[in-house]
């Protein structure tokens, strides 16, 4: 049976344990308290009186608070258990638990509480096998603290362990010896700092100090104002409003503050993405901009800042494109993997320039579209200077580093994620079809902004006839007739991947999908081969690669789902688009707690439940964004000038839902909806 893990998290920090909040090194999960990429603590383990502890229960308090209840013995010992302890366990700019220790007998009770500590400082990227270090740990019996220090070169790490309550100290943890009164009770608040050092020795988490210190005291508060921020939800049915709140709280969660940067901005998500992803951030954004729009200006500087502006085949870096992955960890900083700065992907550039103009049409900032029009046009210019690796005018991938690079460099970046239908891969370098609905998606968007904003009126006619041009190309050579939709991918020689995916919802989305045709995708993407139940799965069935628990070859992904919702409705499909919608809501309800990232594609009135999948993480940005991007979509948002479109179009079930307060350039709005058998109101335009 699969191990209960429990999660804290604040900002690029966070600790995973078991029932019983220990954490002992397991090899299917990173389990102990992470920052930066490194595993400050391995090894955390709570006995009294030599004896492990077994769980009453846990009362998860907030996502960077809880709680756990717990007695000495076995199970059969919890109804008569003379002890209990109460571990309270917080996260912030550093570790925090406090001991509770309980004596519910008349009599004195004479006690050792003991906490095992040790740290192998691995790299998050090596949790399933992680290397032996050299670490250093001293005791220091005076001050009664426990360091644990391990350094390769310029590459520090340091974890500071300290208790308010007098305390034995030594180099495998820490022992109290205490006497408890009747009824007595006895406590000790347990302190880890970490330390993140760099050149010189400098201390790189200290450049955070002045707003973590003021997260630490204020974090509720700080919560609390990201949710009043938002637009208020009241839904008749009281599940959506319980669901929306839930992934703004886990998109509260997942904002962090990069090293030398100084706002914060979305990791991809829990546990293996805690860091920066520049498709995930992209994408996240794009989904919460009615919601939380505040995100974006700081993921585009940040993306802007990082941007390539060299040839380097270890990183995949290439003069203008945006970086995928951002890491800290060890195996990074010596080159060990190319993930300090790894530029492994074809979508993130032209996706970069999609949100900078999406951003202005909700927000009116044209100033930061003046700032960052010298990274776009460099992100523009990517596309056919880098990106068009045959010459043939389709964007597409390979990777110039042929030891450690990503081979498919598209949203589906498993190895054997690119397939036809009877299971061939095509040769490199490959031309997905959801690349060429981006790119056409950034021109003329780049088209707008080069004639509002950058007043330059020949660029922008240039960008319009090479999308124009793109998309008559894009419809020849990706359509199969005889099987109704277009071709996954492009082979070197334009030789068509013949597979039936759900990256034609993204094409409908980016509207480079001729309106003629637009009927036919809509019906294969709720079709029984593609839709599950649950939503659209990443391949079809029928296929022989199919697999239900294949991440990309028959899983079903939120974000993948709330893109193609929005392009059904895009082109007019809204009852399609309901089906969508309703089946990831479904899904969200019947799990409960933050939105996986991926679960299963088995027929939905096959398992009558959604199944998750172990590689799935809990919580992921771009994931708990899908909900909101599937609400926005179900109501139809749509920015028009200085004024908010709202054309609602709701799965039946929903009944009706009111937004307010949706900001934008038009100050705040409300939105108003009801599911189709209460009756539709008309399409409004708020002011």
């Amino acid at each position: 049976m699969k191990q209960e893990r429990v999660s804290v998290i604040a900002g690029n920090a966070f600790a995973t344990s078991d029932a019983q909040g220990d954490m002992e090194v397991d090899p299917r999960a990173p389990v102990g308290l992470f920052s930066f990429d490194t595993r400050f603590l391995s090894h955390w383990v709570l006995r009294v009186d030599g004896e492990r502890l077994k769980a009453l229960s846990r009362d998860d308090m907030t996502y960077f608070e809880t709680r756990f209840f717990l007695v000495p013995g076995k199970a059969s010992h919890y109804v008569d258990a003379d002890v209990s302890v109460i571990r309270h366990r917080s996260l912030d700019d550093s570790f925090n638990e406090r001991i509770i220790v309980l004596n519910h007998s008349p009599e004195p009770a004479e006690l050792t509480v003991r906490m095992e500590m040790g740290s192998d400082f691995a790299d998050l990227a090596e949790i399933s096998r992680p290397r032996h270090r050299d670490i250093t740990v001293t005791a220091d019996i005076v001050s009664g603290q426990l360091r644990l220090c391990y350094e390769r070169a310029r590459f520090s790490r340091e974890a500071i362990v300290s208790s308010t309550a007098p305390v034995d100290v030594d180099r495998r943890g820490m022992t109290f010896r205490i006497r408890l009164a009747p009824q007595g009770q006895w406590e000790t608040d347990l302190h880890i700092s970490m330390t993140v050092r760099g050149e010189g020795g400098r201390d790189m988490r200290a450049d955070l100090t002045t707003h973590r210190h003021h997260v630490r005291r204020e974090m509720r508060e700080d919560l609390r104002d990201w949710l009043d921020r938002a637009p208020q939800l009241v839904a008749e049915r009281e599940p959506l409003a319980r669901m929306y709140r839930g992934s703004l709280t886990d998109l509260a969660a997942l904002r962090y503050q990069p090293l030398s940067y100084p706002d914060r901005i979305l990791i991809g998500g829990l546990p293996w993405a805690t860091s920066l992803y520049g498709r995930d951030s992209i994408v996240a954004c794009l989904q919460t901009l009615p919601f939380t729009p505040e995100l974006t200006p700081a993921t585009l500087r940040m993306l802007a800042l990082l941007q390539g502006g060299q040839l380097d085949d270890a990183h995949d870096e290439e003069p203008g494109k945006i970086v995928t992955e951002l890491r800290y960890g060890e195996a990074a900083a010596f080159g060990d993997q190319p993930t300090s700065l790894y530029y492994g992907a074809a979508d993130t550039t032209p996706l970069f320039v999609v949100l900078l103009d999406e951003y202005e049409r909700w927000s009116g900032d044209a100033t930061l579209v003046r700032q960052l029009r010298h990274p776009a046009r460099m992100a523009l210019d990517w596309i056919d200077e880098y990106g068009d690796l045959t010459g043939d005018g389709y964007l597409r991938y390979q990777s110039r580093n042929t030891r450690d690079g990503t081979v498919n460099q598209s949203w589906k970046d498993s190895d054997g994620a690119i397939v036809d239908r009877h299971g061939r891969q095509p040769d490199l370098p490959r031309a997905t079809c959801e690349l060429q609905g981006y790119a056409y998606d950034a021109k003329r968007r780049g088209a707008r902004l080069a004639r509002e904003f950058w007043g330059d009126p020949a660029y922008a006619d240039r960008l319009e006839r090479e999308a124009a041009e793109l998309k008559r190309r894009f419809n020849r050579d990706f359509w199969l007739p005889r099987r109704e939709c277009y071709a996954l991918a492009l082979g070197p020689d334009g030789e068509p991947v013949d597979a039936l995916a759900s990256n034609m919802g993204h094409l409908m989305w980016s509207g480079i999908v001729e309106d003629e045709r637009a009927a036919a995708v809509a019906d294969q993407l709720v079709g029984p081969d593609l839709f599950s139940g649950w939503g659209v799965r990443t391949f079809a069935a029928g296929q022989r690669p199919y697999n239900p628990v294949g991440s990309h070859l028959g899983a079903v992904w939120p974000s993948d789902n709330a893109l193609i919702a929005a392009g059904l409705r895009r082109y007019g499909h809204d009852v399609q688009a309901g089906r969508v919608i309703g089946g990831i809501f479904d899904m969200a309800q019947t799990l409960g707690g933050p939105v996986p990232e991926v679960i299963a594609g088995y027929p939905r009135d096959l398992t009558k439940y959604p199944v998750q999948l172990p590689v799935a993480g809990r919580p992921q940005a771009w994931s708990s964004g899908a909900l909101l991007m599937l609400l926005a979509t179900a109501l139809g948002l749509t920015p028009c000038g200085e004024n908010l479109l709202v054309d609602p179009a709701l799965p039946d079930g929903f009944g009706r839902i009111e937004l307010l307060d949706v900001p934008g350039r038009w100050g705040h709005a409300d939105a108003y909806g009801r599911d189709r058998s209460a009756g539709e109101p008309g399409r409004r335009r708020l002011h």
